[in-house]
């Protein structure tokens, strides 16, 4: 207790101008100064992302050392500035889904021939479509492969 009572007669200010230990001071939040009324940003707009977008953009945002919403806006603002360079990234990913939506369906079809084909072969016939069907399978794998290449090579 002899040590108690030595500390309760010096407030704890009055020994911090002493030279004594300085009490810990939180540092007070940065206060940033409001923005000019011309630049000041008043609407606000929704966006949906599902898990690998918020997560893709929120990394993007953290390695800019801004927040989410504030990266949205700086770089739809950067493409909007950019529109023959934003029309072109637009179009060719649009070109590249119509793509791959063309392939799917021409496997589809091609996959009902080989399903017919299977079901000649099963009764012991040969049919004559089976070179012509073949090939269309090796076409439409082709497709797939090269929209997939170039997608993967847009990333």
């Amino acid at each position: 207790m002899a040590g108690a009572g030595r500390h309760q007669e010096v407030p704890a200010r009055q020994a911090a101008t002493e030279g004594g230990s300085q009490p810990e001071e939180k540092p007070s939040p940065r206060k940033r100064s409001p923005k000019p009324t011309a630049h000041k940003r008043d609407y606000v707009c929704s966006v949906r992302l599902n898990d690998d977008e918020k997560t893709q953009l929120a990394a993007a945002a953290r390695a800019t050392r801004t927040s989410l919403p504030a990266f949205l806006a700086r770089s739809g603002l950067a493409a909007a500035q950019d529109l023959d360079s934003t029309a072109a990234a637009i179009a060719g990913h649009r070109e590249l889904v119509t793509e791959l939506f063309a392939a799917r369906r021409h496997l589809g079809q091609v996959g009902n021939n080989l399903n017919q084909i299977a079901r000649a072969l099963n009764t012991g016939a040969h049919p004559a479509e089976l070179d012509a069907v073949v090939a269309a399978v090796q076409r439409a794998v082709s497709r797939v492969q090269a929209a997939t290449d170039r997608l993967l090579d847009q990333r």
